[in-house]
């Protein structure tokens, strides 16, 4: 099995020490090399096997399964690499929460490859007239939102859904999230939880100045067209936490992307075990 290794920066020193998960990943690759992440490998490049190469992030990856040791943060980063490319992704939390990273380091070396399974999650694309850098990704696996820039300045976000004006929306921005990210920055601002295979997206705005402003649930297939207005300068774009200034009154348009993301997870857990376990939900 052909296996890519991506890890977080404050994690390289847990894949050294006693090195049991990495002897685990290279059972799984029996015999293939593996490639590992530029910085990573650079890190681990005395224990890694011999065939193991590394992989720029400008680089494709070619791959049967993805491996992400850190937080949901490096999840996220893994899956802008990974899902594209169709890899399924398989994450173990090394960080807190860890709400997508499925495994432990403990329960992965437990893990044989008939005991696990690929659920397939929807992530969205960005579209903009603003001018971005060449190696911008503009897919996102929990949510885009459209953010002020100043702390100062209230940001107007004009919504409208398939060409028909939804609203203005004053406060501090709007939040277009995927089922898979309802858990994240769009339950903090207030928004839904969903089922993560649900066919939907939800908007949720960020600190809305007035009582009527409602996160709100739309289809999948929805096209979202968002532009910002503000007394500062620009405003933020975000896509899973990662921010890029631009201009005010850049016209945004969020979709479905065209492929999803496959999340590698233990065959016996579920949404709910899940909710429990790392939300503490109905306590």
């Amino acid at each position: 099995m052909k296996i890519f290794l991506h890890a977080s920066r404050h994690h390289f020193e847990n894949l050294a020490s006693g090195g049991e998960v990495l002897a685990h990943i290279v059972k799984f690759a029996a015999g293939e090399p593996i490639g590992v992440s530029s910085r990573c490998y650079e890190r681990l490049r005395e224990l890694l096997p011999e065939s193991a190469f590394p992989v720029k992030t400008t680089e494709p990856i070619v791959a049967d399964l993805a491996i992400s040791i850190g937080g949901d943060g490096t999840f996220l980063r893994a899956a802008q690499w990974a899902a594209p490319s169709l890899v399924p992704i398989l994450g173990i939390n090394a960080g807190h929460l860890g709400y997508l990273a499925g495994f432990t380091p403990e329960s992965f070396l437990c893990v044989e490859l008939d005991s696990l399974r690929i659920e397939e999650r929807m992530m969205l694309r960005v579209d903009t007239s603003a001018v971005l850098l060449e190696d911008f990704v503009p897919f996102a696996v929990n949510e885009i939102a459209l953010l002020r820039k100043d702390i100062a300045s209230m940001i107007s976000v004009s919504a409208r859904i398939d060409g028909h004006d939804l609203a203005t929306y004053r406060g501090d921005g709007l939040i277009v999230s995927t089922p898979t990210g309802s858990t994240g920055y769009n339950l903090s601002a207030g928004g839904p939880i969903i089922e993560p295979t649900a066919p939907v997206m939800v908007i949720s705005p960020v600190a809305p100045h007035a009582l009527t402003m409602r996160p709100l649930v739309v289809g999948a297939q929805s096209r979202v067209s968002l532009t910002a207005d503000s007394r500062a300068d620009g405003c933020l774009l975000s896509l899973d936490s990662r921010l890029i200034n631009i201009p005010v009154n850049s016209r945004v348009e969020i979709t479905r992307a065209p492929f999803p993301l496959r999340l590698v997870e233990p065959r016996a857990s579920n949404f709910l075990q899940t909710l429990r376990a790392k939300l503490a939900f109905g306590s």
